[in-house]
């Protein structure tokens, strides 16, 4: 069996026509499958679309989480319950076209990872392209995960690296991340992404910057080395300077100039120790919340009868 998991959150205007084409890609493949749609805490009628379409075909399961738990987290929940020997995840905004779904099944055959990654040519804009290239350009140098540029969570993954990644624990997920470190034998099918057809992005500038802070975050101690060797040369500094207002008192009759010097060395060493504070403290609060044990994701309603309230390993 395929299962394909695609996560929703407000698309409730283009969701029936991605299941319509979905399902069209799935029948001409002539394999057994199903559909797992994950309604993302929706409050424009999502969910209404998603029970339509399970009611239509009951190879359609529906899944409403019980708030906005994000996309890497609605992605987990929809992999937690497919049933597939393989599973597709992939956006339900039809930017991850279903018509590719049989090549990555053909590259499928003796590997363990099909990624669908972006063709450079594609219809993202000036500015996106930029902002992916520096992105993944910086993982990559940050980390040993050897991203390719426009891999993003459109990918065919056997059974068993699903089970690898629902055994990681992380709260603050990176799945492209994740399946990449897993390792097995992965490969790369391009594609070309389409323009988006109705609705915009859901995801801001403030939120791609998070996603990338987790990235860099979940996968390297660089901002602490970095935080480390910046520290260290500013104290190296502040010695310098303290060596040299007491060469000024002791071998001259020049008085050390007062408060301006001190205030700046203060502002300056203290300004510095705060946003090291801080860099320490999002790695603190990342093991916070792994500590509390808390389930991933909590779901509110199900189509299916064997219905889970939440995921926690």
């Amino acid at each position: 069996m395929l299962s394909v998991v695609a996560p929703a959150y407000n698309e409730r205007e283009i969701l029936s026509t991605f299941v319509e084409q979905t399902v069209a890609v799935l029948e001409s493949t002539g394999e057994a499958w199903e559909i797992v749609l994950v309604d993302d805490g929706s409050d424009d009628g999502t969910w209404d679309v998603i029970l339509t379409a399970a009611r239509a075909d009951d190879r359609v399961r529906g899944v409403r989480l019980s708030r906005n738990f994000g996309h890497q987290l609605a992605l987990t929940a929809g992999m937690s319950l497919a049933r597939g020997d393989g599973v597709i995840t992939m956006d339900s905004d039809l930017q991850h076209p279903p018509e590719v779904i049989p090549e990555l099944l053909a590259a499928s055959g003796g590997n363990d990872v099909v990624y669908a990654v972006r063709s450079p040519q594609d219809a993202a804009g000036r500015w996106k392209r930029f902002s992916a290239h520096v992105f993944y350009a910086l993982l990559n140098r940050l980390s040993s995960l050897e991203l390719p540029e426009g891999a993003a969570d459109y990918r065919w993954m056997s059974r068993r690296v699903v089970d690898v990644l629902l055994e990681m624990p992380e709260r603050h997920r990176f799945l492209r991340g994740l399946v990449r470190w897993a390792g097995y034998d992965q490969v790369f099918v391009e594609y070309h992404r389409p323009v988006r057809q109705v609705g915009e992005s859901k995801y801001s500038l403030r939120r791609m910057v998070l996603f990338a802070w987790d990235a860099v975050v979940s996968f390297s101690s660089f901002p602490l080395r970095l935080a480390s060797v910046i520290g260290a040369l500013v104290s190296l500094l502040g010695w310098l300077y303290l060596i040299y207002t007491l060469a000024i008192r002791v071998f001259s009759n020049r008085v050390v100039p007062g408060w301006t010097s001190v205030t700046a060395a203060v502002l300056v060493l203290g300004g510095a120790q705060l946003v090291f504070l801080g860099i320490l403290g999002q790695y603190v609060g990342r093991m916070y919340d792994d500590v509390k044990r808390r389930p991933l994701f909590l779901i509110a309603e199900d189509t299916s009868n064997d219905a889970s309230t939440g995921f926690d390993r």
